[in-house]
């Protein structure tokens, strides 16, 4: 039989996601954020669950192929705009509306051979200080754009640096509204943590980790807070079970000593199955669906954990790393990846996208 490790995407909770987002901006119109890969989930596993979308937003020109590919024929948004000046043909071919943040682009466009006119979403730096103009130089650019007969319509945004923390948007509000005053174009700043945490007038809203059920202010809000749903659940099975003495040790350098007779299980999974390897002892993991946690340092196809709370497991117990564990006593149990990762000193956006090619993934009933 196969290795007893799979990971499972969950439509029905993206799809709930999602109806989370227009709820929270019933007034904006919510781009679906399906870059790396859809978050880790897949693109083509996501789509079912994000179609309801307004529109995808990416990064990737073979990512945006593979959207139209699923038969999309609306928007598709290239978050970090073209790459180099061929991109653009590709933007025409396929109807990509594209972000332009820097001279250069605008350069290419200017030379760029079309018949359709593009749609471009023009970028600030309003104080993030990744990509975009900066708001002095920002009214040039939409006027460069604006006279170019390879662009049509010109929409305005922004990103957020401090929407999940206690600095908040509205110094980064201040700055994009003074420098957009009187400009036409509709307005797309909100990522999740805005979306949820500050209700701004938006033409466009962008759920990324939301639309994963991940909580994007964690551990100031969980998943249940926001009402958000886990969209992935990574499992595996117990594949040994140890009864320790006190003084025994516990996997490479003997990081952990029992203190106690203690019974621990070994699990198909590790950090070459993209589980996080600086995750120490405790980190928490559902073995039958209770509640328990990791012992000792995580190896490449393995890790421990402590079986006290569950003395009826045995091999081939169910083992839910993050996600949603099995029915208990009628109730469903669930591990949230934002649980796991802040143990591991991580966020959930990189245990999702981290999970291993090797990982069979299939899609939940």
């Amino acid at each position: 039989m196969p290795r007893p490790i799979e990971a499972l995407t969950h439509p029905d909770a993206l799809a709930h996601n999602l109806a989370r987002a227009r709820a929270a901006a019933p007034d904006s119109r919510v781009w679906a954020v399906v870059k790396a890969n859809a978050y880790g989930h897949g693109i083509e596993r996501a789509y079912a669950g994000l179609r309801g979308a307004d529109g995808f937003a990416l990064l990737d020109l073979a990512e945006a192929e593979r959207v139209r590919a699923l038969d999309w024929r609306g928007p598709i948004l290239l978050l970090e705009g073209a790459f180099e000046p061929r991109d653009l043909e590709l933007c025409s071919r396929l109807n990509l509306w594209h972000a332009v943040h820097c001279s250069e682009q605008i350069d290419w466009l200017s030379r760029h051979k079309t018949q359709q006119p593009h749609r471009v979403f023009l970028k600030m730096n309003s104080g993030m200080n990744r990509l975009g103009f900066r708001p002095a130089a920002f009214r040039s650019a939409w006027a460069r754009l604006s006279a170019l007969p390879q662009v049509d319509e010109i929409s305005l945004m922004t990103h957020f640096s401090d929407a999940d923390g206690e600095r908040g948007v509205a110094h980064q509000v201040e700055v994009f509204d003074e420098a957009t005053r009187d400009l036409p174009g509709e307005r797309s700043l909100s990522n999740s943590a805005a979306v949820l945490r500050h209700h701004l007038k938006n033409d466009w809203v962008r759920a990324g980790i939301l639309s994963y059920g991940s909580a994007p202010d964690f551990p100031a809000h969980d998943i249940h807070h926001w009402g958000l749903q886990p969209a992935m659940t990574l499992r595996s099975k117990l594949i040994a079970v140890q009864q320790l003495q006190p003084g025994d040790t516990v996997g490479y350098g003997s990081s952990y000593t029992a203190t106690e007779a203690q019974r621990i299980g070994i699990v198909a999974c590790g950090y070459a199955d993209g589980y996080p390897r600086h995750a120490g002892t405790d980190t928490p993991v559902l073995v039958n669906g209770v509640r328990t946690g990791t012992v000792g340092r995580v190896s490449m196809d393995m890790l421990a954990v402590d079986l006290t709370p569950v003395p009826q497991a045995r091999i081939g117990s169910e083992v839910t790393l993050w996600g949603r564990g099995p029915v208990v006593d009628g109730s469903p149990t669930l591990l949230a990846i934002d649980d796991v990762a802040h143990a591991a000193g991580t966020i959930g956006y990189e245990l999702m996208c981290a999970v291993a090619p090797r990982v069979p993934v299939h899609t939940a009933d």
